[in-house]
């Protein structure tokens, strides 16, 4: 049998054998250099949240590969991944959430109303920066249209209560989450899109203070912290212990009639269904310590929800939704182990301190794409929770490559994580 160790090896010469293949150069629709996710799928494309997580990725590869000259020269593409989103950007803030090389870019028919950008264009932004001493002086011609990318995003997308809305479940990240898969638009106030956004805005009030817009940054830092309180409020359950999306598909109190004497005086809904995305709240640090110790204690750790022997199932096994068929569009979030969710939740167990859990879960995906590697040569794009075979999408790279920041972790050696 294959050692955790062995894995370990074989992924990491893996990975630096293949790195080289996220990178593009100009051209087209993309004016500046850029960070693909790979695979034939995604070969020529720059897609938003998966640009900054494979980022991360890369960093920790090119620290790894100790070649001062690649580290440098990565540093167009990474920024051209944020310029060339901005270049796409507007005083009206919509911006795009994928590009193509050829053919038309979508151009959203009213900016105010359709999904954009998901929350991460500044954490990008900051994790670039600060990587490069905090000099943010390349950014410093195009933070206006950062700026409106995060007012449309408040302005358009926030809910009376404080939360943040999907317009729609069109490319929400995790595709099928049925807190918003095929619910009414503007309806979901998705945990997932409120963790995002809440380190969106710590984010950009750091690249604010690089760049001397200290009163802007002040703002910034305002904005998260009512969102910190609103997710308290509106998304953590005491009931269950767990952080959830809520419901915002209610009617206007009435103003005249029998009930207008004691109208409702609650602003949304818990959705008590249990998506991997509650684990994010650990991630972004808007959970309480005491929070977070009932997160771990009552779901991460319960095999009868998320837990399985490749690590964290994307919807608990117990939701009737649960399901890991095989789907491209929309992808299967209902239940199938993807890298990123193990990641990340991985990241949050770090961050409050559940070391032996976090390095639990390290192993299981090492494992998890340590045999990928050793039997197919390549990462896929999700697997089974209970026997780590692979479902779809041979040679899919993007977020999967996050797992060396993982082994990099449990050896004890300096670790490249996002901002």
């Amino acid at each position: 049998m294959t050692t955790l160790g062995e894995y370990s090896v074989l992924i990491r010469q893996n990975l630096l054998a293949n790195y080289n293949g996220m990178f593009r150069e100009a051209g087209g629709n993309l004016p500046y250099p850029f960070i693909t996710p790979g695979s034939q799928q995604y070969a020529d494309v720059l897609w938003d949240w998966d640009s900054w997580l494979s980022n991360v990725a890369l960093r920790q590869i090119l620290l790894e590969a100790s070649d001062p000259a690649a580290s440098e020269e990565a540093r167009r593409f990474e920024q051209g991944c944020i310029l060339n989103f901005l270049h796409w950007g507007g005083m009206h803030g919509w911006t795009p959430i994928v590009i193509y090389r050829n053919g038309e870019v979508y151009r959203a028919e009213n900016p105010y109303g359709e999904n954009m950008h998901k929350p991460v264009l500044a954490q990008h932004a900051a994790f670039i920066t600060y990587l490069n001493g905090g000099d943010a002086e390349w950014l410093r011609d195009k933070f206006y249209y950062l700026l409106t990318f995060l007012n449309n995003y408040r302005q358009h997308h926030r809910h009376a209560c404080g939360v943040y809305f999907w317009q729609s479940d069109l490319m929400i990240g995790g595709d099928n989450d049925p807190c918003t898969f095929s619910r009414p638009p503007r309806s979901s106030g998705a945990i997932f899109l409120n963790c995002l956004m809440f380190k969106e805005f710590e984010a950009a009030a750091y690249l604010a203070d690089r760049l001397n817009l200290d009163e802007i940054a002040a703002d910034l830092r305002g904005a998260a912290e009512n969102l910190r309180a609103a997710v308290l409020e509106h998304c953590w359950d005491e009931r269950d212990g767990f952080f959830y999306s809520v419901d915002l598909n209610l009617l206007p109190p009435p103003s005249t009639g029998l009930h207008a004497g004691d109208p409702r005086h609650w602003h949304c809904l818990i959705q008590r269904i249990g998506v991997w995305s509650g684990f994010l709240a650990l991630w972004a640090g808007i959970a309480t310590p005491e929070q977070a110790d009932r997160v771990v204690k009552e779901h991460y750790r319960n095999a009868r929800t998320f837990n399985a022997d490749y690590g964290v199932r994307t919807l608990s096994r117990l939701e009737k939704m649960y399901t890991i068929r095989a789907s491209g569009n929309p992808s299967c979030w209902l239940g199938p182990v993807w890298g990123i969710s193990n990641y990340l939740t991985f990241r949050g167990l770090v961050r409050y301190g559940y070391l032996n859990d976090a390095r639990e879960l390290a192993e299981k995906t090492i494992r998890l794409f340590g045999r990928d590697v050793e039997r197919f040569g390549a990462l896929h794009e999700y697997y089974q929770p209970e026997n780590g075979e692979p479902i779809l999408n041979r040679g899919f790279q993007n977020w999967n490559y996050l797992v060396l920041n993982m082994i990099a972790w449990i050896e004890n050696k300096p670790t490249i994580v996002e901002f």
